[in-house]
């Protein structure tokens, strides 16, 4: 009994403990890393959640942008970062679901290195073609590139990040041959795109809309489950008859991965107040993002799912980089 009443007592000090550390957090304003440069969608979608951060945690959500290899470097910081709940990064999917496989060096273990404390957007992505290719939906797009194996390029952000490996994933679907274009950023490859240099690509929605819009673009299909709100007349890929070829981009967030639970508890509470904030989700529309709050543990399950997806694809290309 007296062993039992030590063992209580000590519980009830820990928990004490940690209801204090969370009362008191945070104290100061909160630094969320994003690994991306500024005026970029992880940017602004950064940005956007940061604001809503901020009202739930009391205190200012400041952000810093630290870009360099997909992501990596900026959510690298995070993990080597003092855990006090005062250094957060809003990762990327590459930096966690894709670099892992296509690095030959990773930095830091996403499962090991950071708490996951919640997804936070889905930004749907589209197949766009420049319009002098003479296709209008996607099963003429893969009808012509059989017909002319090697001869359309696709331009890319970077080497294994999304807009690559979405191709990559169209193409080992479709059974066709088309060759990669990356380009040092979503900006260059899009204007190689609207020159002609490059035919086809796979970007986020925001990216190219405009260009989509003004006729610049074609549509082919967006490579989502659902279609995308901006998009309502583009068909999704399984509506195309390609289910397995679903490339939404997303972030979330994290913290260091020995962070205090009732501190990332009181992190994840703000958060998830944020993400079902009106003005947020206006805000997130405007830029096609669709709000994607989870639980740490969801977040974890889904972190497995994508990493196991996407690794696939970069070893059966046999991408390192």
């Amino acid at each position: 009994m007296k062993l039992l009443g030590q063992f209580l007592l000590c519980a009830a000090a820990a928990h004490s403990a940690g209801a204090a550390i969370a009362q008191a957090y945070p104290a100061k304003p909160v630094r969320l890393v994003v690994g991306f440069p500024a005026g970029g969608p992880a940017d602004i979608f950064g940005r956007t959640f940061a604001h809503a951060l901020s009202a739930g945690l009391g205190q200012q959500v400041v952000v810093e942008n630290k870009s360099g290899v997909g992501g990596v470097l900026g959510i690298d910081a995070v993990a080597k970062a003092l855990p006090d709940g005062y250094t957060l990064g809003f990762n990327n999917q590459g930096s966690v679901a894709m670099a892992p496989f296509a690095l030959s060096t990773m930095p830091f273990n996403p499962q090991k290195d950071l708490a996951l404390i919640t997804t936070v957007v889905k930004v749907p992505e589209v197949v766009v073609v420049n319009p002098s290719l003479p296709v209008k939906s996607l099963a003429e797009f893969i009808a012509y590139a059989r017909a002319n194996p090697g001869k359309i390029n696709f331009g890319s952000a970077g080497a294994g990040g999304i807009t690559h490996l979405a191709c990559e994933l169209l193409k080992a679907e479709a059974r066709v041959d088309l060759l990669h274009v990356p380009y040092k950023g979503a900006a260059p490859a899009v204007s190689d795109l609207l020159g002609g240099q490059v035919q086809m690509g796979i970007f986020d929605v925001p990216v190219v809309l405009p260009h989509i819009k003004s006729g610049k673009f074609r549509a082919l299909a967006v490579t989502s489950a659902k279609r995308a709100p901006p998009l309502p007349e583009v068909p999704t890929t399984a509506e195309a008859g390609y289910p397995k070829v679903i490339s939404d981009n997303w972030y979330g967030l994290v913290a260091p991965a020995a962070t205090p639970p009732a501190v990332l508890k009181r992190i994840h509470d703000a958060a998830i107040a944020a993400l079902h904030s009106p003005e947020l989700l206006e805000q997130f529309a405007k830029v096609s993002g669709i709000a994607f709050p989870s639980t740490p543990q969801e977040y974890a399950a889904f972190l497995s799912e994508e990493q196991a997806r996407w690794s696939m694809i970069i070893k059966a290309i046999g991408f390192k980089e």
